[in-house]
């Protein structure tokens, strides 16, 4: 099983291994964002669903910004489910997982706007597809803002 920076650019590098983070992690977090958002779908327009989806922007503008270890489901990972875990076969670049949450940050925020301007259709969709993306995640271990992520990397290097 290949790394996520040897599929990018069909080479390791020193960062694949004390730097990296447990893949567990972030499918976990998918999970967990995944939940909020299927609870925002059920409660949008109404405030609750609103307020639930502003507290996911913020954990995704924290996974974006500080980096996906330091987010709260980071912390669950690492204090409740890892321990009981064996180790991880591998260790993976943060950065895709890192870039995947600066993407939901987006959807989360136009789907944000989108509801609190009234527009309930464009805030579900923009929600909706966030959603389609955590649980790809969540359920396959598929990463499409990684994906992303590796198409961009795949465009600088060949650029």
């Amino acid at each position: 099983m290949s790394t996520i920076h040897e599929r990018a650019t069909g080479a390791a590098t020193p960062t694949d291994t004390p730097a990296g983070i447990d893949p567990r992690g972030p499918q976990l977090t998918a999970a967990l964002t995944a939940v909020v958002l299927a609870a925002v779908l059920l409660l949008a327009p109404h405030p609750a669903g609103v307020a639930l989806l502003a507290v996911q922007a913020v954990f995704f503008a924290i996974g974006a910004v500080a980096g996906v270890q330091r987010t709260p489901h980071a912390w669950l990972f690492r204090t409740v489910v890892r321990p009981r875990l064996a180790p991880p076969a591998e260790l993976e670049d943060p950065a895709p997982p890192r870039f995947a949450q600066g993407v939901g940050l987006a959807f989360a925020l136009v789907g944000l706007v989108a509801l609190l301007a009234g527009a309930t259709v464009v805030g579900q969709v923009a929600v909706g597809l966030a959603l389609v993306a955590a649980l790809l995640n969540a359920l396959f271990a598929f990463c499409l803002g990684c994906e992303l992520y590796l198409v961009g990397a795949r465009l600088r290097a060949a650029g």
